[in-house]
């Protein structure tokens, strides 16, 4: 069995927070949360071809990096 390997700062008990939020959330909250996703002002979400994806990856982690 392998090891379960999780992002920095995450746990099993973080990961179970998450799940018991999204899994007791409402249709309405959910709409609510989602919208105002969609709101922010320093990041937007756009369509990629799937085969752009690695190249749109490597000019984000040189943005980052910068």
């Amino acid at each position: 069995m392998s090891k379960i390997h999780f992002p920095a700062g995450w746990d099993e008990s973080r990961i179970q927070q998450v799940l018991d939020h999204y899994e007791a959330q409402g249709d309405e909250e959910a709409v609510v949360e989602d919208e105002a996703a969609f709101e922010s002002t320093t990041h937007t979400a756009i369509e990629v071809p799937v085969e752009l994806v690695p190249e749109v990856r490597e000019l984000m982690a040189k943005h980052k990096a910068s």
